[in-house]
């Protein structure tokens, strides 16, 4: 198993009509026969998108585009159904976009790495799907909240420190 797995190195560029620098990044290991959808997920998974309910895409440097087949598949024009395409057909240095969410457009530049890897050096374990093993950056929330509540206009409610915690810890809850 040494050394035969995919390295792809994944930022975020842009989404919600925000570009960002320095780009969040996450480092996947993958294996060739896992499929552009399991990428997908996984993308999905180490970004923090929890409302998985959009569409997604990826275009190849090739303008080969891959997609989970939907009722109006035939409008999007041609593409191949991304859970039957195996990663195998990457080579190092190649790079393509992955975008999820066509309205909020999440859109990533993914890039193999030159390198292949061994899964168990780089994670300890062989995942049974693509993995993040190394990451950067702050992952923006999918639909731009800052708490739970958020209604886009409202000032942050007052940070209470951590007297609102429960004393599960010497330094949590009210101090009396």
């Amino acid at each position: 198993m040494a050394r035969t797995w995919l390295s792809i190195r994944v930022e975020l560029v842009e989404g919600r009509g925000e570009r960002f620098w320095p780009r969040p990044g996450r480092i996947f290991a993958a294996a060739r026969s896992h499929t552009f959808a399991q990428l997908a997920e996984a993308i999905d998974d180490a970004f923090a998108r929890w409302d998985r309910a959009h569409l997604h895409e990826f275009e190849l440097a090739d303008g080969m585009r891959l997609t989970t087949p939907y009722e109006e598949w035939d409008s999007v024009g041609p593409v191949a159904d991304d859970r039957r395409t195996k990663l195998s057909r990457l080579n190092p240095g190649e790079q393509f976009v992955y975008v999820f969410d066509f309205g909020d457009g999440w859109t990533h530049l993914c890039t193999v790495e030159s390198e292949r890897i061994d899964p168990l050096d780089a994670l300890g374990i062989i995942p049974a799907v693509p993995l993040s093993h190394w990451g950067w950056g702050n992952i923006p929330d999918q639909y731009g909240r800052r708490w739970e509540g958020d209604d886009g206009e409202s000032p942050p409610p007052a940070n209470p420190g951590v007297s609102d915690l429960p004393p599960l810890r010497p330094w949590w809850g009210e101090r009396k």
